[in-house]
């Protein structure tokens, strides 16, 4: 299959990359880039495991094409560090127990990181509403929600991690 050169801004960092055209964006940040985080889970927009930010929006890489994210700004969960140090939802979701398998941890949290940016005091309904397309087998959510609140409670008092 005959590839195209593209160039995608992934975690601040300009990439030029040759790739098949109908090759999808998680295939392109896992496969050509080896950022790893975001995950294949189900390859129809159905689980949320592959989720990253395109110019801070929570997009579905698994359905995404490589080449429709030229001139965007991508970020992965590799790409939410503060000042080389972890998140303040990456940190409570540690701390917290809010992975088990950690598989689906990745989507949740950029869902998240996008979800303070745009509210930093959630109501438990709007994190129900926000989390609802990222799916988890493993737990019941209550130690995602506990991390949530500490993360909240951490950025609320300026801490970048807890």
């Amino acid at each position: 299959m005959k590839k195209e050169l593209i160039e995608l801004k992934v975690n601040g960092r300009m990439r030029e990359l040759a790739v098949a055209p109908s090759k999808v964006l998680l295939e392109v940040l896992r496969e050509d880039l080896q950022l790893t985080g975001s995950k294949r889970g189900c390859d129809d927009s159905s689980c949320g495991a592959c989720t990253v930010l395109v110019d801070g929006t929570p997009m579905l890489s698994c359905t995404l094409l490589a080449a429709s994210c030229q001139e965007q700004e991508i970020t992965t969960v590799e790409g939410i560090s503060e000042h080389g140090s972890l998140a303040a939802i990456q940190k409570a979701y540690g701390d917290r127990g809010g992975a088990q398998c950690g598989y689906c941890t990745p989507g949740f949290i950029i869902t998240v990181k996008h979800l303070l940016s745009v509210n930093p005091n959630p109501s438990d309904e709007e994190i129900r509403e926000a989390l609802s397309g990222n799916l988890c087998r493993c737990t019941g959510y209550s130690q995602m929600y506990e991390a949530i609140k500490a993360a909240i409670e951490a950025e609320q008092r300026g801490l970048a991690a807890l």
